[in-house]
């Protein structure tokens, strides 16, 4: 069990640690949250006992010190089976952890979902004292800003962020996020994004006490030949722009090829998939917004690989030429004469055309190499302006009158570069081209960091809203992923 007695405060330890109830020398007891900082009390994590059908039960709470405590969350009663029992011994850690994840879910886009179960936290397990303890800090963060009077809750959010911008408490998301899978990951996620950016509009106007840790989070696995990296970011503008969430993952299929002196390092993609996705309701947003259709959209996506240890690679090569477009080009020329009599005037007239058409799609797909960097890059192109990329460039002001530009009715127009709900995913059927690395064998065994560096633009331009407003936001990752050489 892995300590976290430099992690204040330290809940799992004091869970942990609690007597039987038949020791206890009062009806509670409570651990201080957030110290007293004038005009807020302190806010306790507290533990009370009482008997249930003739059976001793404890129930946990978050409450704010006042003569009288306020409860802002409650656990719900935990029967135990005797009470001469320490809690650790009826597995109630694991069993709070349940409940934690459950509370922060409750606070999710999908409230009244049936998919509320969550799995627990093993108490074997080396960093659940870390993760145990960013899951409580996350859900006090979440009952402050919808339980707590907003007269106290500047100072509590003050002392919470602190805990939770640490390396340590990232660290911790990460490996709660592993534990939780994939489809809780994105329920959890967007709780905790729908909760900054309520907190941050609530502030309209004023500095909030609390912004986001980082404009962007995200963790990566290395495992079975796959690099994995997910990441999410909520981003605003207007309100139905505001409670939007970006949030995409990178999968890219490695394969190393022994030889007698070098091993080659083959890296393709698999899966690179983003998309832009509510946090509130089609109704609200409708209802208060603009609608759920007026929404961001990713226009570029890049990846940048490099070894950590770049004294062992030989060579990089790319398998994808630069672009070579094909042009077909037609010449028509035509000459048209008359002759009148010679009292009449002689008339003679030439005219000449040419038309040139190209095929192009509206993404383009690059690879580039730099010393031992490989690039992969994804450009959306607006087809109907030259071939302009959207990234860097803004809509023609009469293309946004026109109802038939492409960027018109984008989630439903047959000729969509996006999914049905306005994402991308660039798989290996059309982007399978491989980046080889070259790398010599320095004994076996012999494990290799490499950098992921990614970053998305996601843009606005109006899709159903007569508007000249747009925008295009720059959102960047860097994560350390690992293979073993043989």
């Amino acid at each position: 069990m892995a300590s976290s007695s430099s992690w204040v405060p330290d809940a799992w330890g004091w869970v942990c640690g609690l007597p039987a109830v038949a020791d206890w020398s009062a009806n509670t007891i409570s651990l201080c949250v957030c110290p007293s900082s004038p005009p807020s009390p302190s806010l306790n994590l507290s533990v009370g006992k009482s008997l249930q059908n003739q059976r001793p039960c404890i129930f946990f709470s978050v409450a704010a010190v006042f003569d009288l405590p306020l409860s802002l969350w409650t656990s719900g009663s935990f029967v135990l089976k005797s009470g001469s029992l320490r809690p650790w011994d009826e597995n109630i850690p694991a069993r709070l952890f349940s409940k934690i994840v459950a509370g922060v879910l409750h606070y999710g886009p999908r409230k009244g979902s049936s998919s509320r179960r969550s799995p627990p936290v093993s108490p074997e397990d080396g960093d659940s004292g870390d993760v145990f303890n960013l899951a409580f800090l996350t859900l006090v963060l979440l009952v402050c800003i919808y339980e707590a009077p907003q007269d106290f809750r500047a100072g509590w959010m003050d002392a919470i962020k602190l805990q939770m911008t640490s390396t340590r408490s990232r660290d911790a998301l990460k490996a709660l996020l592993r534990l939780i899978g994939s489809n809780f990951e994105e329920q959890w996620m967007k709780s905790v994004n729908l909760a900054i950016t309520n907190h941050i509009q609530e502030f309209h106007g004023s500095p909030p006490c609390f912004r986001t840790p980082s404009p962007l989070f995200s963790y990566a696995v290395s495992a079975a030949g796959l690099w994995k990296v997910q990441f999410y970011c909520p981003h605003r503008l207007l309100f139905s722009l505001m409670y939007q969430q970006l949030q995409g993952v990178v999968q890219l299929a490695y394969k190393l090829v022994p030889h007698e002196n070098t091993i080659d390092m083959v890296v393709t993609v698999d899966n690179v998939r983003c998309d832009v996705s509510p946090l509130v309701s089609r109704k609200l947003m409708g209802r208060r917004g603009l609608g759920p259709e007026e929404k961001h959209f990713p226009s570029r996506v890049s990846l940048q690989l490099t070894p950590a240890q770049q004294d062992d690679v030989l060579s990089v090569t790319a398998s994808k030429s630069s672009s070579n477009p094909a042009y077909e080009v037609s010449r028509e020329n035509a000459v048209e004469g008359s002759f009148d009599p010679p009292a009449a005037t002689t008339g003679f007239r030439f005219s000449a055309a040419e038309t040139v058409t190209m095929s192009m799609k509206p993404w383009k797909f690059e690879q580039s190499v730099r010393g031992a960097t490989a690039g992969l890059h994804w450009f959306l192109h607006d087809v109907a302006a030259a071939g302009k990329e959207v990234s860097s460039s803004k809509p023609h002001k009469l293309s946004l009158f026109r109802r038939r530009s492409w960027f018109r009715n984008r989630q439903t127009n047959a000729y969509r570069p996006f999914t049905r709900d306005g994402g991308v995913v660039f798989a290996g059927d059309e982007y399978g081209e491989s980046v080889r690395w070259q790398l010599l064998r320095r004994g076996a065994d012999k494990k290799m960091e490499w950098e992921v560096n990614g970053s998305v633009w996601v843009t606005y331009w109006p899709n159903q809203r007569r508007s000249f407003y747009s925008e295009t936001r720059t959102l960047e990752f860097k994560e350390t992923v690992h293979v073993s050489l043989p």
